[in-house]
């Protein structure tokens, strides 16, 4: 090679050496272009990796971004809803302590009445506890004659006392239900032409008798039931007689608690 430089130089070099140094020259150029060609396509490989690999990255910035915004409604989300129980367990608590206040405040009225009622004939006169009410049923040989809608003396003794035992309670209001059997009356009876008047009539007089003795008259309401709630068959005479009958219906108020329901 150095021989066949120094021929170039000297212009003595022949044309088999000047033919293997073109092919060597064309050899080392194709060479070259090869390697640029491969430079050329590292790079762009390198490229492409590169903006695969930042945009890869963006992406799962963003991702990291969302799962965060997800997290962070989540969590805000969460905070919410337990904000919400605790506000719906106060109130249940709220509504637990006013029915445990109501169903004292029933046992002890139920215990009141009874004492103020004590020595009429149980057959007569009972006094239960039902539905969280209290429940004074009072029979008609108690209150009235057959057909008559004015109470007897000793009925009368007895709605006397019952109105002194509800006096000053005015967190309870007071039912009058008129019951009847199903037997129809004949013509009329007492200003009665049926026994939708007769129950409506006699309550309405013992009404009377309860606000007269003291009882606030829009604590007190009035009604006939007739025939129409029995408490046995009409199939015999004794089941007639029971159902033959007034109940006065004792409930406690519960505006508290309809408040809370309201609330809700």
């Amino acid at each position: 090679m150095l021989c066949g430089v120094g021929s170039l130089l000297l212009g003595g070099c022949n044309a088999k050496e000047i033919a293997a140094l073109q092919q060597q020259n064309s050899a080392l150029t194709s060479s070259r272009d090869q390697l640029q060609a491969q430079k050329t396509a590292l790079e762009q490989e390198k490229s492409r990796n590169e903006e695969a690999m930042r945009s890869s990255l963006l992406n799962k910035s963003q991702q990291v971004n969302q799962l965060n915004d997800n997290l962070s409604g989540a969590q805000q989300a969460n905070s919410a809803l337990s904000a919400d129980l605790r506000s719906k367990e106060q109130r249940i608590a709220e509504m637990q302590r006013i029915l445990e206040q109501k169903d004292a405040a029933v046992k002890a009225l139920r215990q009141k009445v009874g004492d103020a009622l004590l020595g009429f004939n149980a057959q007569d006169l009972q006094v239960n506890v039902k539905n969280g009410k209290v429940y004074v049923s009072l029979s008609e040989q108690l209150l009235f004659k057959s057909g008559s809608t004015k109470v007897d003396p000793k009925g009368q003794d007895a709605l006397k006392k019952l109105a002194t035992a509800l006096k000053g309670n005015q967190d309870v209001n007071v039912l009058v239900e008129g019951h009847t059997d199903n037997v129809p009356l004949k013509g009329v009876v007492s200003g009665a032409k049926d026994n939708w008047d007769l129950s409506v009539l006699r309550a309405t007089e013992i009404t009377r008798i309860l606000t007269e003795a003291g009882l606030p008259a829009g604590q007190v309401t009035p009604s006939g039931r007739a025939m129409y709630v029995p408490v046995a068959q009409n199939d015999s005479p004794a089941n007639k007689a029971l159902n033959r009958r007034t109940e006065i219906i004792l409930t406690p108020k519960l505006d508290e608690l309809f408040q809370i329901l309201e609330a809700n």
